[in-house]
Order: C-alpha cells, then sequence, then structure tokens
C-alpha cells in the first residue's frame, strides 16, 4: 500500500476542527501506546469492534461493514454474535 506524502491542500477541515486547529486524521488528543501482551492486544481489538455499536453506528457489531470482526468470525476467533 502507497500512503501520500503529505495532507492534500483540498483537505475539507470541518469547523469544529478549525476552532481546535485541527487537520488531517490526528488530533491533539492522540498518543502513542506500546501493546503490552497478547492479552491487551486483544483487548484493544475488542475495543475497535464494539466502537461502531458503542456509538450507535449499527444495531450488531456484525452489521458494520468495514470492520476487521468479519475476518475473526471467518476464522473462528470470534462468533458472530459476539458483542450484540
Amino acid at each position: 500500500m502507497i500512503f501520500p506524502k503529505k495532507i492534500p491542500k483540498n483537505e475539507r477541515i470541518s469547523t469544529s476542527r478549525q476552532k481546535k486547529q485541527e487537520r488531517g486524521i490526528w488530533q491533539r488528543r492522540f498518543w502513542e501506546y506500546c501493546i503490552r501482551d497478547e492479552r491487551d492486544f486483544y483487548f484493544h481489538i475488542d475495543y475497535i469492534h464494539i466502537n461502531p455499536l458503542k456509538h450507535g453506528l449499527v444495531n450488531r457489531v456484525i452489521d458494520w461493514q468495514y470492520s476487521s470482526f468479519h475476518r475473526y468470525v471467518e476464522n473462528g476467533i470470534l462468533p458472530k454474535n459476539w458483542g450484540g
């Protein structure tokens, strides 16, 4: 995968982000985190999978089409009904 070297000049920035002087994908509240072990890794994967449900974007985790959750189900790591 090739990533762009810089943020495009025609980037759309919301009013909220302009007020906070934020642009691109990084927010001022971003911080780096080092995964400590396998348990910590799966905790963070669960967090990522549950987020669309938590924020009311879907009624079930499996309904979020962009999630890596589908791969976990296909590989038998998680059941289809995981997380609701």
